[in-house]
């Protein structure tokens, strides 16, 4: 028996391990067209690549893979090799410090072992396709270990955080849980010193650092709707309420998370929350949706809004 019929014969064999929870080995003896005697050998084989392949005796037993201890080698189908090589492809464009390096390392051993007609295949994605993402901030990847370890174990973080007006304060806090938006990371937390949640941009920490002090974690909103309603708000001179006639999946569709959130109002309307430093921009972006628009608050927006309409009328020589 050759080396390759023998290599060929193990991944079959983790791949009807990965199958099914138990088999027996008179089972895999049939599946492989082997002996019992061969599937107890190859069992080794997998175990020596890192594979845990758990053995139970006696009537009802056979061969079961566990959770590994370490990374082995992969087997992928087509699908999975195509997605993987695409998903590394934009994560080596993402917002975590190191990230996009270790994807095309990964990448590059992923093509190394890809069939030529799945790395033509990926080739032809790549060269199809064009991604168009605005600029992100850039985040350590040690700092998003911290937290999301801080996260997991329940433990205070202390780091120094930089206000709106530049100054650095000293903050202590219990994470609950991280969320981005494709741009920038977020940290939604309980502010010990405020007594309060508070969201905290991870681009403006500095010198994050995980305590022994553990907590007991509280009742807390969902995080990603918190992180949401307070980018939405938070940054900006003025918030509007805007009721538009259409459904709210559709201007979800048309509002990124970190610009505005989108709430059901029934009937075909919904409300739409956006915040800017400007109630031009607000009345010019509601305008350009398209929709049957209503202001809600605040009431300044009105005015804005025949403003912007009366410049617009004037432009088009109607005015």
């Amino acid at each position: 028996m050759t080396v390759e019929t023998t290599t060929g014969r193990v991944l079959r064999l983790l791949g009807l391990l990965q199958r099914r929870p138990t088999w027996t080995a008179a089972e895999l003896a049939v599946e492989l067209d082997v002996t019992d005697r061969s599937v107890r050998r190859d069992v080794e084989r997998l175990r020596a690549l890192g594979y845990p392949v758990h053995a139970t005796a006696g009537v009802g037993g056979g061969y079961q893979l566990g959770a590994g201890t370490r990374l082995p080698p992969l087997l992928l189908d087509d699908e999975e090799a195509i997605a993987t090589a695409v998903s590394l492809r934009l994560a080596a464009g993402g917002t975590v410090a190191g990230a996009g390096e270790a994807a095309l390392r990964a990448l590059t051993k992923l093509d190394q072992v890809m069939p030529p007609r799945l790395r033509a295949e990926v080739a032809a994605v790549r060269g199809a396709t064009a991604t168009l993402v605005g600029p992100g901030v850039e985040i350590d990847a040690e700092l998003l270990v911290t937290l999301a370890r801080a996260c997991r174990d329940a433990v205070r973080v202390r780091f120094g955080y930089a206000g709106r007006d530049g100054g650095q304060r000293e903050r202590t806090v219990e994470p609950v849980r991280m969320v981005t938006t494709g741009r920038r990371w977020y940290l939604m937390a309980w502010d010990v010193d405020r007594d309060g949640w508070r969201t905290f941009r991870l681009d403006r920490m500095r010198d994050a650092v995980a305590s022994t002090w553990r907590f007991r974690p509280r009742e807390h909103p969902d995080p990603v709707a918190y992180v949401q309603e307070s980018v939405t708000a938070a940054p900006y001179e003025h918030l509007a309420r805007v009721r538009l006639h259409a459904p709210p999946e559709r201007v979800r569709r048309m509002v990124p998370p970190q610009v505005g959130r989108v709430e059901d109002d029934g009937d075909g309307w919904c409300v739409l929350v956006l915040g800017a430093d400007s109630l031009d921009l607000i009345a010019l972006h509601v305008a350009r949706m398209g929709f049957e628009a209503e202001v809600l608050e605040p009431a300044e927006l009105r005015e804005a809004s025949a403003v912007l309409a009366r410049r617009l009328a004037a432009m088009a020589g109607t005015g």
